[in-house]
């Protein structure tokens, strides 16, 4: 497989990223109340651009390919559009607009619609705010999305339709509204999620299978089926029409974003520092292993399984940070309170400071993951992740078979 291609963006946490139409800019959080634009020169990204409006650090972000405009959300309990003008000296200037969000609590997450005329933030209120935009008054107003609600809204995502919301809550839930404004959309055909549909309407709600936190929700393409990745180390996949969920269960740590590639597969990332790709359909789904391989051709590491919800397959667990030789001394060491790592080693990176180097290419938790690349098919071929260690990473989901990468490691799988 092609190796990654690896960006230090910074040395703190990036907090979000988000690409405009052509990826040649990136925009991200560090951490603080400021977003930076960056603009790609060569192998580096340059920082071009601050967006300062928010008091407080801002929590999430994205950018709408086809219009232009940027949408961020912070916790201050504001959003802001930006949309690039052009200034009275002739320079390009992104300009703020104003969004009337009328929520009490942070905001945690935001997502533009397919259509991008309505976009969805999240909030700590209980309630997520469905936007559009108000050209007599020049501003943006939002209906909020409560009913039944009881946690925090930690992530939504936009059905195809541009009318169904998904949400991923910490009341360990994650809902399928129905997000229609009247002057804005219209009428959604019928689809597997029910038939009319006015604003608010529940259209399935489904726990988390341990009582974990649901921190990423996800329509497949087609919108006909619903991932989301909890807080108790599982993913569910959900079809509506069967009713079916099928649960993967995994030993490693917690994902908390995922994306899909195709119809048939996902990537998900978290705590474990790796992006891991996950396949199947409605006769079950299992984990195929981490994009994040040291070795080029190199097998896949050889895990305990567990078991999916029904019984019905077995699903393996990654789990290279909790196999490998250097994890575990680093492990051991952790509980007993010192490090016990030799100068040299790779668990102390080189010193004898007792730093940890991971055996992965992200060294921290992966907060963001999002597609980055579409190929002639359709689907995703490769996906960009960032983390709290401040690295930026773009990475290849489909290769050609044969050419000793993650394609020809799948034992003939072909990922669409």
């Amino acid at each position: 497989m092609a190796a990654p291609e690896v960006f230090t963006i910074a040395q703190v946490p990036l907090t979000a990223h988000a690409f405009n139409a052509d990826r040649s800019k990136l925009i991200t959080s560090l951490n603080t109340n400021e977003a930076q634009i960056y603009g790609r020169q060569g192998n580096e990204w340059k920082p071009e651009v601050t967006l300062s409006e928010h008091d407080k650090l801002i929590t999430s972000i994205d950018w709408a390919p086809n219009s232009n405009r940027i949408v961020t959300a912070s916790q201050d309990r504001n959003a802001y559009v930006w949309s690039q003008t052009t200034g009275a000296d002739g320079n390009s200037v992104w300009k703020p607009t104003l969004v009337l969000l009328r929520i009490n609590r942070a905001a945690t997450y935001v997502r533009w619609s397919p259509k991008e005329d309505k976009f969805a933030v999240a909030s700590g209120a209980r309630a997520i705010a469905v936007c559009s935009f108000d050209a007599d008054n020049d501003w943006w107003v939002s209906r909020l999305l409560k009913k039944p609600i009881r946690s925090t809204v930690l992530s939504v995502d936009w059905h195809p339709n541009n009318v169904l919301l998904a949400a991923g809550t910490a009341d360990m839930k994650a809902r399928v509204f129905s997000a229609y404004i009247k002057d804005v959309d219209s009428r959604p055909s019928p689809s597997v999620w029910g038939e009319k549909l006015p604003f608010n309407t529940i259209c399935g709600e489904y726990a988390s299978p341990a009582g974990g936190w649901v921190h990423s929700v996800a329509f497949s393409p087609s919108g006909d089926v619903l991932a989301f990745a909890s807080h108790d180390s599982t993913i569910s996949i959900v079809y509506p029409g069967g009713p079916a969920v099928i649960t993967v269960r995994n030993s490693t740590l917690p994902y908390v974003s995922l994306t899909w590639t195709s119809e048939d597969a996902l990537v998900a990332a978290g705590h474990d520092c790796q992006p891991v790709l996950f396949s199947g359909s409605a006769e079950g789904w299992k984990a195929i292993g981490s994009l994040d391989d040291a070795k080029s051709g190199a097998p896949l590491t050889p895990v305990s399984t567990g078991s999916s919800s029904g019984g019905r397959f077995a699903s393996a667990g990654v789990g290279r940070l909790g196999t490998n030789e250097a994890f575990a001394r680093f492990r051991n060491a952790d509980t007993l309170g010192k490090s016990s790592a030799t100068p040299g080693s790779p668990v102390s990176g080189g010193d004898s400071s007792g730093d940890t180097e991971l055996m992965t290419v992200h060294q921290n938790t992966i907060t963001s993951v999002r597609p980055y690349e579409i190929s002639a098919n359709g689907n995703v071929a490769k996906v960009s992740t960032s983390g709290v260690d401040g690295k930026l990473v773009i990475w290849n989901v489909s290769v050609p078979a044969g050419t000793g990468g993650l394609s020809s490691r799948l034992g003939g799988m072909h990922l669409r």
